[in-house]
């Protein structure tokens, strides 16, 4: 089975940037839309981006214009860049197909704005 594996999260400064990476075991970026989702401490999961299989984004309305996701098919890796960070963006963050199916959640990495 596909597993995720995420990376590249932290502790950073309001206004400040990072990006995460999540690797795939397997090669199905081509084949099926996947996402960016985070999970706040007291809060339901929600999606933030989506690449989809087409080539097409799409962002929630609370990350638009700050955070790109992106995929590289040959690495089996896709990519997200968060810039101009908020406090409310403390989560951890997973990647998933959407819609979610059968695939199991990778740990999460942890992303942490604050002063």
């Amino acid at each position: 089975q596909v597993q995720f594996v995420e990376s590249g999260g932290g502790l950073v400064q309001p206004g400040g940037s990072l990006r995460l990476s999540c690797a795939a075991s397997g090669s199905i970026f081509s084949i099926y839309n996947m996402g960016w989702y985070r999970q706040a401490p007291g809060k339901r999961r929600e999606l933030v981006a989506e690449f989809t299989r087409f080539g097409r984004t799409n962002y929630a309305d609370s990350v638009k214009g700050r955070f790109t996701i992106s995929r590289d098919n040959a690495k089996n890796t896709v990519y997200l860049q968060m810039n101009s960070l908020k406090p409310e963006d403390t989560a951890v963050y997973y990647c998933n197909l959407v819609p979610v199916g059968t695939l199991d959640w990778g740990q999460g990495t942890q992303v942490t704005v604050s002063s």
